[in-house]
């Protein structure tokens, strides 16, 4: 327990002395993101708040981690140094997707083939148990890069990627503990700790943005953590097999994963790049709905919260059943909140070309979202 705060005490302790900084080099060498009209900030703030997440984060980890035990935490190391590098060069000058998605497939190589990290079986969902190695490998990488921009793509109001990075990283750093995984459980709560600080300067109105480097390095995390959680939970290796471990790591993730999912999905239907940017994703559908940005990250952290705590005490349900719930669940949750915001209404005022004694009128044109036209004279 002791190596669990020594972890957080060295993590949050880093990022929250690294912050300050970070702003007033910024403030000086105006490193800022400019709001535009897809942005929903409307003042200028710097998004490299990710340098400081990642400097805690590999402070706790290289303090605590004993590395001759656990060969494979230096290519966990390793591949966050390539999405740190990847994040802070798309935070500074910006990159093309394809660089970015290819600076993705090497931090999962990094994971997969040095680290070990592999999803092996589906337990039993939808009746399927141990997995092809070729397949198993391709389902691998994909769930990898698919969680490392899931928390990229749900960083779009203040606090929502930390506090749901925050969550998953201490639940999943629970479960490493009650099964005796040092190594892993100390990754899931160094990564806990620095996020921890930079909520602190995060949430609205906020100081500062993770960007890129902060959101990929999540990701990454995440995406470790979930595979391993995974991977052991139904096999010899750990003390305490967990049931139903697949549809517990899932929910556990459900909010970005599916959102992420659901945006992809649409924006390949419209023949558009899945990494075209948007107004989406379901924090944008809460904000028309006139949510804040602090209620819109309580909302839904609460309620990833509150469907784990349901997956957990359900679990003997089995997998597929409760993944396809979790799905019911989220996809009913976008259906009332889309179909219920307020119809975006535009009046446009114009004279009218005749005159009534000697006023003349005034037309009013409503233009509603359906390209409906009313006329009023």
């Amino acid at each position: 327990m002791f190596d669990v705060i020594l972890s957080v005490a060295i993590s949050f302790t880093v990022t929250f002395l690294a912050i300050p900084v970070i702003i007033n080099v910024a403030e000086m060498k105006k490193l800022f993101d400019m709001p535009d009209e897809r942005k929903i900030h409307h003042t200028a703030i710097t998004p490299l708040g990710g340098i400081g997440i990642f400097a805690g984060f590999v402070f706790g980890c290289l303090l605590t981690i004993n590395f001759k035990a656990s060969y494979e935490f230096q290519y966990f190391i390793a591949a966050s140094l390539v999405i740190f590098f990847l994040g802070l060069k798309d935070d500074i000058l910006v990159i093309s997707p394809i660089k970015k998605f290819i600076g993705q497939v090497l931090a999962a190589f990094l994971i997969v083939y040095y680290g070990r990290i592999q999803i092996r079986s589906m337990q039993g969902f939808f009746g399927i148990h141990e997995l092809p190695e070729m397949f198993s490998l391709l389902i691998t990488y994909f769930t990898v890069i698919v969680i490392i921009n899931s928390f990229n793509l749900i960083d779009g109001v203040d606090g929502l990627a930390g506090s749901l990075g925050l969550m998953s990283s201490v639940l999943f750093g629970i479960y490493f503990l009650q099964v005796n995984m040092p190594s892993y459980y100390i990754l899931a709560f160094s990564l806990a700790g620095s996020l921890l600080a930079f909520l602190i300067f995060n949430f609205q109105p906020a100081k500062i943005f993770m960007g890129d480097t902060g959101s990929l390095l999540i990701g990454v995390i995440n995406a470790i953590l979930a595979i391993k959680f995974i991977d052991p939970s139904a096999t010899s290796e750990v003390a305490q097999p967990l049931e139903s471990a697949a549809a517990i790591g899932f929910t556990i993730l459900m909010i970005p994963l599916l959102d992420t999912l659901r945006v992809f999905s649409i924006r390949i239907f419209k023949r558009r790049s899945p990494f075209s940017p948007d107004r989406n994703h379901i924090h944008h559908l809460l904000l028309d709905r006139g949510l804040s940005h602090k209620s819109i990250t309580f909302l839904l952290a609460a309620m990833n919260l509150g469907l784990v705590a349901l997956v957990y005490f359900g679990r003997s349900l089995g997998n597929t059943l409760l993944i396809l719930s979790v799905f019911i669940f989220f996809f009913g949750f976008i259906a009332i909140t889309y179909y219920s915001r307020p119809k975006q209404r535009l009046v446009v005022s114009k004279n009218g070309d005749h005159e009534k004694g000697n006023i003349k009128e005034s037309k009013l044109i409503t233009l509603i979202k359906d390209n409906i036209l009313e006329q009023k004279n």
